[in-house]
């Protein structure tokens, strides 16, 4: 594929029109797998394989690469149809609010990329109103924590402030073996994403891509890669 544009700013991600995201600056790439509890429920995030990278590479979009998660230009034969349907409004005015005792949740529900994690130990929502016993307390912020998309964010009641953790830049490879699919890509630590035409999205501490072709939502997921059992393969090697 012919990019006419040429990017020299580190940690940037720009959306090729119907094409894949084109990612500028040596971001690491590696498999983040969602492992489940007992009862199945997500707890945690295993790290897997590294792939190794340039400082230019193109990541696929259309979910069709035979060289996951890389590009091989298959959007062109398929004639995928990539167009960026995101209402593009900031995280503040998409959020609803729940406030708990010393918590207050901000969940922007169109962001979700169906990881699960505010389900295990009970759910955020219900959690939230229990955060003034400290094990609901951590629990909510954990789930919130976990969650790739950033549709959930705690902040501390007392101190008025976001509880965030910073997270270094990288792009990771969502695979999902409890729904036996594999999911987004989890873009971390503040990257800029750049639309086809230009527009900046709003830079945030945790996001998810759309990879399989099939998000309304796109560029970011909604969680249909579960319906449609998007599979790169790559669990196999």
């Amino acid at each position: 594929m012919n990019n006419s544009k040429k990017y020299v700013r580190d940690n940037h991600i720009v959306i090729a029109k119907n094409g894949p995201y084109m990612v500028y600056g040596k971001i690491p790439v590696c498999i983040q797998t969602i492992v489940s509890d007992k009862e199945g429920m997500s707890w945690d995030w295993e790290a897997g394989k590294t792939f190794r990278t340039a400082n230019e590479y193109s990541l696929c979009r259309c979910g069709k690469s035979s060289i996951m998660p890389f590009c091989d230009d298959t959007h062109e034969r398929t004639g995928f149809d990539g167009t960026e349907t995101d209402s593009r409004l900031p995280y503040a005015k998409r959020v609803k609010v729940f406030e708990g005792p010393t918590l207050i949740l901000s969940d922007a529900e169109d962001l979700c990329a169906f990881a699960r994690f505010c389900d295990p130990g009970g759910k955020i929502w219900s959690l939230i109103e229990q955060t003034d016993n400290p094990e609901a307390r951590t629990l909510v912020i954990r789930e919130a924590m976990h969650c790739p998309s950033g549709r959930l964010v705690i902040h501390d009641r007392k101190m008025e402030q976001i509880i965030e953790e910073p997270l270094e830049p990288a792009i990771g490879i969502v695979e999902d073996p409890t729904m036996d699919c594999s999911g987004p890509l989890w873009v971390q630590g503040g990257i800029l994403i750049e639309s086809e035409d230009g527009h900046n999205y709003e830079t945030r501490n945790r996001v998810t891509l759309c990879r399989c072709g099939a998000s309304a939502n796109k560029p970011f997921c909604d969680g249909n890669h579960a319906t449609v059992k998007f599979k790169d393969g790559l669990l196999k090697g």
